[in-house]
């Protein structure tokens, strides 16, 4: 979402029209494609991305199905994003279930996800054990599929929600035309939930805008919200104004991003798309290359109108909501000044720091991620005054 920086001055206006100079970028190292921005994969590599794809459409298809249409999922019955599923043709097992291609250290214990030190919760002893996950601008459910992994094993009922024009949602980008039309499939999930279900909110990217409009239309029904490298606004502040605010040294967010006009070049941006040549540098430059390159095929264009719009957030609704921010270290998108000064002005109950990860550390620090979700998730309910 921070690649809506660039449209802040005179010059995002010239890179619209094709005109952006790019940045010089490092040789490739040995072995590795020279031709830039593409991703040469084996055909297993390949066959694997594409059965993630199609099992993550199949399940979302037979939900609507059971639904009589419905886009909206029932709850808790699975999760909007991607499922493992045994291969059919005999050939194979499960899908493993981390996509990393860093090789194990000669000392490092080999440790399965069931054996994270989760697997002691327990949902009777949770103030909810229900966790909703809202991805960033241009992501959707799918990138989710890591700690929805974990969760679940731990016990969790996890639904990964698809925005308005994003992941598998059929809304066209270009027609979004506010943040309560983006945010839509969300408010809609929370107004389904019963008088006493309450969930935690989990916001990445642009996500966090999202959870923060939820919070205030639903105070009573979320227990926690948890900002993962995300906006997180003041009242009376747009994402726009956030990034505005924001330094980029590199230039990198400037060269990234393309903008859409879907009603002529006259008119203002409809949406921003990113150049896959430098998703992997300004999103994943800590992150496996299978799921960057399921990124690549996966992710949509941002919707512009809703990044403009202005939050009104309440000190009655918002403000008695739990918040607590997961910082990223190594985050090209949000770098960790930004970070940090959002949480000065608007201090979270709680800062957690993830180190060595990139902007997406639901790709590059999955366990490491779920750990912090778990021990929010296992704070006790504050005692009333």
């Amino acid at each position: 979402m921070g690649l809506i920086m660039s449209c802040f001055s005179e010059q995002a206006s010239e890179a619209a029209g094709g005109n952006t100079k790019r940045r010089r970028h490092p040789p490739p190292p040995p072995g590795a494609s020279r031709r830039r921005g593409s991703v040469r994969l084996r055909d297993d590599e390949a066959a694997a991305i594409q059965e993630l794809a199609q099992a993550a459409a199949a399940a979302i298809i037979q939900q609507q199905q059971q639904n009589g249409g419905s886009a909206l999922a029932p709850p808790f019955d699975r999760s909007t994003s991607l499922r493992y599923q045994k291969k059919q043709s005999g050939t194979g097992g499960d899908l493993p279930r981390s996509m990393s291609t860093r090789p194990r250290l000669a000392g490092e214990p080999l440790v399965q996800p069931q054996q994270l030190l989760t697997q002691d919760v327990k949902a009777d002893e949770l103030e909810t054990n229900i966790i909703v996950l809202v991805h960033g601008g241009g992501f959707g459910a799918w990138c989710w599929y890591k700690s929805i992994s974990l969760l679940e094993d731990s016990g969790f009922k996890v639904n990964a929600i698809d925005l308005a024009g994003s992941g598998v949602n059929s809304s066209d980008t270009n027609a979004i035309t506010s943040l309560s039309e983006y945010v839509k499939p969300l408010t809609t999930f929370l107004e389904s939930l019963t008088e006493h279900q309450k969930v935690i909110l989990v916001g990445h990217d642009f996500g966090g805008a999202c959870i923060s409009h939820a919070m205030e239309m639903f105070p009573k029904k979320v227990a926690k919200a948890v900002f993962v490298s995300a906006a997180m606004l003041t009242s009376g502040r747009s994402t726009l104004d956030l990034f505005s605010e924001q330094a980029d040294a590199n230039g990198l967010l400037h060269s990234a991003q393309k903008f859409v006009y879907s009603n002529g070049k006259d008119q203002p941006p409809t949406a921003i798309s990113l150049d896959k040549a430098l998703i992997k540098e300004l999103l994943f430059n800590q992150s496996p290359s299978k799921d960057v390159s399921l990124a690549s095929v996966s992710m949509r264009p941002i919707p512009f109108a809703p990044v403009l719009e202005k939050l009104s957030l309440t000190e009655e609704n918002y403000g008695s909501v739990r918040r607590f921010y997961i910082e990223t270290t190594e985050d090209n998108t949000i770098p960790l000044s930004s970070q940090q000064k959002m949480c000065e002005l608007s201090p979270p109950e709680k800062v957690f720091r993830l180190k060595s990860s990139d902007h997406s550390p639901f790709f590059s620090k999955p366990q490491a991620l779920h750990k912090l979700l778990v021990e929010i998730a296992k704070m006790p309910p504050l005692a009333n005054p």
